[in-house]
C-alpha cells in the first residue's frame, strides 16, 4: 500500500445494530482488532437495522445506514472504502449491504469492495466449526450437549447452516448448530439430545434481542423453554460470536482480502 493510497482509504464495518451494553462492548473490541491490524486507516461503522438505528440515535450514538456511511466517506474525499459486514451467510441482508455500497459508490465516485460473510467458503465453514468447538463453555462436560442458535433466512444461502452443523458434528458429536428460520431447526435437534444439561449459545455476532428473547427467554416458545419442556436443564451462554477470537479472525481475513485488492 502506498502512502497516498493509505491516506485516501477507509474501512467501513457493518453490523445489524447495537441493542445492549454487551453488544456495544463486542463491537468495540472488534473495532480495536481492526485498528490494530490497519493502524493507518480510519474505521467507521454502519448498521442495517432501521429499528436499532432509531434506538441508537435516541441515545445519541452514531447510527448511519450503509448508504449514508459510504456517502459520508465520499463527501470526506476518501477514494477507496473497504467494507466488512459482520454477517454469517451470503443471504438477503448481505445482498442488501452490497447493493447499498454499490449505489453510494456510484453516486460518490468511490472505489469500494465488500468482504465476504463468515460462511462464504468450505474453508470458512471448517474454520468456524473449529472456533465454535474451541469456545464451548469451560464448565461444559464432554458428554453434555451444546446448541448454537443462528438466525437463519429464507434465502438459499441458509444451507450454510446445515454445512456448518455437519462440520461441527465431525469435531464434536455433542455440539449442534440450528437456526430460527430454515436449515436445521430446533425440532430436528431435540430428539438427539441425550444429556441432562444442555448448553445454549447464540450463533449471532453480538448479544441482543434474539439472544435474550428468542434463545434464552422465559417463554415456552423460546429455545430455552422448548429444551426445558423436553426434560433438560438449559444453561444459556450470553456471548456473541464476534467475541470469539477464531470467528473474528475469519472476518478479519475477509477484510484483508478486500484491502489488498483495493490498494495492492
Amino acid at each position: 500500500m502506498t502512502y497516498n493510497d493509505l491516506m485516501r482509504s477507509a474501512i467501513l464495518l457493518v453490523a445489524y445494530g447495537i441493542g445492549s451494553d454487551q453488544g456495544r462492548h463486542a463491537l468495540r473490541s472488534f473495532d480495536a482488532l481492526v485498528r490494530q491490524r490497519w493502524p493507518g486507516l480510519p474505521v467507521r461503522w454502519a448498521f442495517t437495522s432501521l429499528v436499532l438505528r432509531e434506538r441508537m440515535a435516541r441515545t445519541r450514538l452514531k447510527s448511519d445506514s450503509v448508504f449514508k456511511a459510504v456517502s459520508r466517506l465520499a463527501l470526506e474525499r476518501f477514494a477507496c472504502v473497504a467494507v466488512q459486514p459482520l454477517q454469517t451467510i451470503p443471504g438477503q441482508e448481505y445482498g442488501a449491504v452490497c447493493a447499498a455500497v454499490r449505489e453510494a459508490a456510484v453516486q460518490g465516485g468511490l472505489r469500494t469492495g465488500v468482504g465476504a460473510p463468515l460462511l462464504q467458503t468450505g474453508d470458512d465453514i471448517r474454520a468456524t466449526a473449529a472456533a465454535l468447538v474451541r469456545h464451548v463453555p469451560v464448565e461444559r462436560r464432554p458428554e453434555e450437549d451444546v446448541i448454537f442458535m443462528g438466525h437463519g433466512t429464507r434465502h438459499d444461502a441458509v444451507a450454510r447452516y446445515a454445512d456448518l452443523a455437519l462440520a461441527v458434528h465431525q469435531l464434536d458429536a455433542h455440539v449442534h448448530v440450528g437456526a430460527m428460520n430454515g436449515a436445521v431447526m430446533l425440532d430436528g435437534i431435540l430428539p438427539v439430545l441425550d444429556s441432562p444439561r444442555v448448553w445454549l449459545a447464540p450463533l449471532l455476532s453480538v448479544v441482543g434481542r434474539h439472544t435474550l428473547e428468542d434463545m434464552a427467554g422465559q417463554g415456552r416458545q423460546s429455545w430455552r423453554g422448548r429444551i426445558e419442556a423436553a426434560g433438560h436443564q438449559c444453561l444459556p451462554v450470553f456471548v456473541g460470536i464476534a467475541e470469539y477470537a477464531g470467528v473474528a479472525e475469519i472476518w478479519l481475513r475477509h477484510l484483508e482480502d478486500v484491502v489488498q485488492s483495493m490498494t495492492g
